[in-house]
């Protein structure tokens, strides 16, 4: 036993002493000399170009495109530079034909819409015997053609008394008859001319009113083309600032007759436009100023509130010369009632009649007139531009009763 303890006590005094020979020659190593203060930096190679070796790249002289020969092709050929733009050429403008006689040049297109009218009374006042039945035929005939009640009346009793009177009839007298009852309703006496000309000053004022889609600015073009007919100088007012192209529309008219176009941004205020359009028809010396207005729907009474505001506007340059009511002779009888509300909002001095060649019927030219104890001075026949016509009572019932 004693033995194996000398041994163990042997062993660790040795791995003790080996131990510590291995520190100490660990403490006896030097450290690793310290870095340089500055150390010198070598900058890398460059990089070699394509095709080069690699080596410090080098200035080379430089050559232009003009100067590289190009193999097996010709020189660059010259960009040619693109044409300068040209401007396009004023409008020309155009002269409008004369409005003299305009109505009955154009008798043709509306007697082909109004013969049945004409032709209709004709054929019932040719029957051997007028009883009951017939006159009765007769009222239908009128009041189908928007002659309206109480014209349709006073026609009849006319009728009845002249055929007693007359006795036999001939159909040559029969349609003498008849144009001269007609006559009377439609009115000879009455002034139909557009007041353009006031004695105390220059320009004349007109507003143009009426419902979308009755062709209002239309009319208001065609018009302008009538007074250039007819001599006179002329500014248009784009009052119309709430149909989109409406101020382009009308400035287009103006264009082709050499008529100024006063406009204003879209959405703008249309009472702002209209005085500056009569502003700038006084500075320019001309004779007339045409205000084209909105086309409001009657129903809206705010809407018509502010064409009363556009009205009161331009009064502040001077009074309104005439104020011209643009109806579309196919609606009829709802025509009155657009017609009775406009009325009451401007004092309406006149009736523009449109599309009177197409399925209109020409009793209507009565029936307004009555409604609004004002005439119908202008009548449009037409698309053409000069399709506009003054609105002449005998050409009118000629073409009613045709040949």
């Amino acid at each position: 036993m004693e033995t194996v303890i000398l041994a163990v006590v042997i062993a660790v005094v040795v791995i003790a002493a080996v131990g510590g020979l291995v520190i100490g020659s660990r403490r006896r190593r030097p450290l690793p000399p310290p870095p340089p203060a500055t150390p010198d930096i070598t900058a890398p190679p460059a990089e070699p170009h394509v095709g080069d070796e690699a080596e410090t790249p080098h200035d080379e002289p430089r050559r232009t495109i003009e100067e590289v020969d190009l193999p097996g092709g010709s020189a660059p050929a010259a960009v040619a530079e693109p044409p300068a733009v040209e401007e396009l050429p004023a409008p020309e403008i155009e002269v409008p034909e004369p409005t003299a006689g305009r109505l009955v040049r154009l008798r043709a297109r509306l007697s082909r819409s109004q013969n049945a009218l004409g032709k209709g009374l004709l054929t019932l006042l040719s029957r051997e015997h007028l009883d009951e039945e017939t006159w009765e035929e007769i009222e239908d005939t009128l009041l189908t053609a928007d002659v309206g009640v109480q014209p349709t009346q006073e026609l009849v009793e006319g009728l009845r008394e002249r055929v007693k009177v007359l006795g036999t009839r001939t159909p040559d007298e029969l349609r003498g008859l008849l144009r001269e009852e007609l006559l009377k309703l439609v009115g000879t006496e009455v002034d139909r001319t557009v007041r353009t000309e006031p004695e105390d000053r220059r320009p004349g004022i007109v507003m143009v009113v009426g419902v979308n889609g009755t062709g209002k600015t239309t009319t208001t073009g065609k018009l302008a083309r009538v007074l250039v007919a007819d001599g006179r100088t002329v500014v248009l007012g784009a009052a119309d600032t709430f149909r989109a192209a409406a101020a382009d529309q009308l400035q287009t008219w103006g264009e082709r007759v050499g008529a100024y176009t006063v406009r204003g941004p879209e959405g703008g205020d249309p009472a702002s436009v209209a005085f500056d359009a009569v502003k700038e028809g006084k500075e320019m010396g001309v004779d007339v100023v045409l205000i084209d207005t909105a086309g409001r729907l009657h129903t809206k009474t705010g809407l018509m509130d502010e064409l009363g505001k556009v009205k009161r506007v331009v009064e502040k340059h001077a009074p309104l010369d005439e104020v011209l009511l643009v109806l579309d002779a196919t609606t009829g009888q709802n025509g009155l009632v657009q017609a009775r509300v406009f009325a009451e909002v401007v004092d309406i001095t006149g009736i523009v009649l449109t599309k009177l060649d197409g399925t209109a019927k020409g009793g209507i030219v009565v029936a307004v007139q009555r409604e609004l104890g004002v005439p119908v001075k202008l009548v449009g026949l037409g698309e053409g531009a000069d399709d506009l016509a003054p609105f002449e009572p005998d050409a009118f019932v000629d073409a009613l009763i045709g040949d």
